[in-house]
């Protein structure tokens, strides 16, 4: 770790270190004092992060904007590095196996942050992190009824007259020639979504307010308008045209953020190989289900007892040809959503192999603040909200596609991908796991998630739906989901390729169309992806091994009295944690490295 250099330490954490080496602490409130230290860790890390405070659900900061500035930063480390201190005072012997797991936890996760913070650097030349704080502090306020619509209202107001101040430091920590263009052109296409958030969320609303509240927020958006204004024309006229980093954050970088990111033994390489090898696996399952669908259409075709990889691709395309003409209309994708979360949600209900929760969830079109990395994602409360709205958020073609693009992104989103576009962000995916996730009384579990737990549980329900019969076992569903198989296979591989081999855009762009299948907007898209993000990619494929192995081990352990429902709920319900925890959790094991 890097040798952070902070001349002082508060009063208060010196007081308790004295406090704990001076009292004669047993071994019995290890637990407590261990308590005390995370509950220190909410209340402070909330009060430095205050837009992260209220999408976690804790609304004591619904006025205020995180402080981005390197005094900010700087005690952002400070705090960290006093709680890493307090955590060491703890023998992992003297604690719970909760225990020990939150701990482990809350220790990788300040190690993570400090790490980015001082090596990663992103503040200094990744603008998205800036426009989706800016959007997310006041689409957090707006977009669930945590409180009374008046309330949320007055804490908008509040944090709109505060955006100048944020947008006058995010100027001030970029270094515009350490900024990947392609982040330049991101964030100018994000900037403005703040205005959409106004216009849409709270300008309808002003009516609702008293003379006073109305007139204040009206100058308050007012405010907003002119620093939103005044930070687009820096990122055009400023930042754009000496925007020259490298979006490749280089071998060293990369695999130490892989490292922070999984949580496990797998290196790159061996991940390369991994992938690699089931790529080719993927493949000739894919034909030999195409086989069987082509012959069913074709009953009188003579395949060749020893196929050319060229053959065995264009059956795999041709059965893939029939999948992509049964799509939306471009106007029509979110309903065809709404439709694939009512026969998915019908069909676990009624194969009753996981307990679907009550909780509200809404489709949504992706807000403009969030777009130009992903086609969707799943928005759920925070862990401290009850009852509120997840949503289901689906980008909508841009206005700026041409019509041959917008079809090739349909041909992609047919009505079997988005069943299972479904099945991984809704039902039986994020939607259902983060529930179950936000249920667990240890609230650092659900805070802290792993994303490989997460992204892999989403990727394994998409096969498993499969093996139980969804659709009705339809053959070209299950040639879609091994498609997106070989494409969360691909990514792991594009990933690393990208940010450590150098691989061009037109190696890229072959790799996924050719190998993967995968429709030119899907790819495009995919390759501005792994520009954007870097790790982040990997996680789904690592997940999902890392699943499909918990499961055989709970299969293998308990034999005949497995039951597929009762290892599902029990599987997601200690929270979003690595698997590894889940497991030790699971088969009441002693923890490894503790």
């Amino acid at each position: 770790m890097p040798n952070y250099k902070i001349p002082i330490f508060s009063i208060r954490f010196l007081s308790l270190i004295a406090f704990i080496t001076a009292s004669p602490f047993d071994d019995a409130n290890a637990n407590q004092r261990f308590d005390v230290v995370v509950d220190r860790y909410f209340d402070e890390s909330t009060r430095l992060s205050p837009v992260g405070a209220t999408h976690m659900g804790d609304h004591r900061f619904d006025t205020e904007q995180n402080d981005v500035s390197s005094e900010g930063r700087n005690r952002v480390a400070q705090f960290y590095q006093e709680i890493l201190t307090e955590l060491d005072t703890f023998k992992a012997t003297d604690l719970s196996r909760d225990e020990q797991i939150d701990r482990t936890l809350l220790q990788h996760r300040l190690k993570s942050a400090l790490w980015r913070q001082e090596e990663l650097q992103e503040w200094a030349w990744n603008p998205l992190m800036y426009s989706g704080l800016a959007g997310g502090s006041i689409y957090s306020l707006m977009a669930r009824d945590f409180a009374p619509l008046p309330d949320r209202l007055k804490s908008a107001a509040a944090r709109l007259e505060k955006l100048p101040k944020l947008y006058t430091q995010t100027r001030s920590e970029l270094v515009p020639k350490r900024v990947p263009r392609i982040h330049a052109e991101t964030a100018i296409k994000q900037n403005r979504g703040v205005l959409s958030i106004i216009e849409n969320m709270i300008e309808p609303h002003l009516d609702e307010l008293p003379a006073p509240d109305r007139e204040r927020l009206t100058q308050a958006i007012e405010t907003a308008r002119a620093s939103v204004d005044e930070h687009q024309q820096w990122l055009e006229n400023e930042l754009l045209p000496n925007a020259s980093g490298d979006f490749r954050i280089g071998e060293k970088l990369f695999d130490q953020k892989l490292s922070w990111t999984l949580q496990s033994s797998l290196t790159r390489e061996e991940i390369r190989d991994r992938g690699q090898e089931i790529m080719g696996e993927l493949h000739q399952r894919m034909y030999a289900l195409s086989k069987e669908i082509y012959g069913k259409r074709f009953p009188y075709t003579d395949f060749p007892a020893n196929p050319s990889a060229a053959y065995q691709r264009a059956i795999i395309r041709a059965c893939l040809e029939i999948a992509y003409q049964d799509r939306p209309a471009a106007d029509e994708v979110v309903a065809a959503a709404n439709h694939s979360v009512k026969i998915t949600a019908d069909f676990l209900r009624d194969k009753d192999i996981i307990t679907l929760p009550d909780d509200p969830m809404e489709i949504i079109v992706m807000p403009e603040f969030q777009r130009g990395v992903s086609l969707a994602y799943c928005d759920s409360p925070g862990p401290l909200e009850t009852g509120l709205k997840t949503f289901y958020a689906v980008a909508p073609p841009p206005a700026s596609w041409t019509e041959e693009q917008v079809t090739s992104h349909l041909r992609e989103y047919n009505h079997r991908s988005l069943h299972n576009l479904t099945v991984h962000e809704a039902m039986p995916g994020h939607f259902v796991q983060l529930a179950h996730a936000n249920r667990n009384p240890r609230k650092l579990r659900a805070v802290l998630s792993s994303g490989v737990f997460v992204e892999g549980w989403a990727v394994y329900s998409e096969w498993m739906m499969c093996e139980e019969g969804f659709l009705k076992g339809d053959l070209l569903m299950r040639l879609i989901v091994l498609k997106w198989y070989l494409r969360d296979t691909t990514n792991a591989l594009l990933d690393q390729a990208v940010h450590v081999d150098g691989i061009s855009k037109e190696e890229g762009m072959r790799m996924l169309i050719e190998d993967a299948f995968q429709e030119e907007r899907e790819a495009d898209g995919k390759w501005r992806r792994a520009q954007l993000t870097s790790a982040q990619l990997s996680t789904y494929f690592v997940g999902y091994l890392e699943h499909v192995d918990l499961r055989a081990e709970a299969e293998k352990r308990l034999g005949a009295q497995f039951d597929l429902k009762t290892y599902h709920d029990r599987a997601l319900s200690f929270g979003s944690i690595p698997t590894q925890y889940v497991r030790s959790l699971l088969f009441d094991l002693e923890l490894s490295g503790n």
